[in-house]
């Protein structure tokens, strides 16, 4: 009989999960030492698991998400709403770990008025548009 050899590679879900718990941290401006703290680990292990490069054990994420205060099947979803409807797929998660995303979208929500946030969409895309 051979023995099935079974690798621990990190899976696509797995870098969803890292990914999910960057932006939860980074919206609650808490720093991966300070969030490794609360979890037990170091700083450079949430790095491992907000890169997808390791998988974080269910005890352990119920630890992190404790210290973010957010429900741990937040760490699993890759879905948003917006005005214009259901927003899903890796489009979400591959924008909001940009770095100043969270910082950007917080600030935009609390702009008073869907004029000025339309006109702040067109500078923002225009300036975009230009060659750096």
């Amino acid at each position: 009989m051979t023995k099935q050899v079974v690798t621990k590679r990190a899976e696509p879900l797995d870098k969803l999960v890292g990914q999910n718990i960057r932006i939860f941290r980074n919206a609650k401006r808490i720093s991966q030492t300070e969030l490794g703290d609360a979890a037990g680990v170091s700083f450079q292990q949430i790095q491992k698991y907000e890169n997808g490069a390791n998988r974080v054990g269910s005890s352990r994420l119920a630890k992190i998400a404790k210290a973010l205060d957010t429900p741990i099947s937040s760490f699993f979803d890759n879905s948003a709403k917006s005005a214009d409807g259901p927003v899903s797929g890796p489009i979400v998660t591959d924008l909001l770990i940009s770095p100043y995303a969270v910082r950007m979208l917080t600030a935009f929500a609390k702009l008073p008025g869907d004029t000025l946030r339309r006109s702040i969409v067109a500078i923002t895309e225009t300036i975009a548009k230009s060659p750096v």
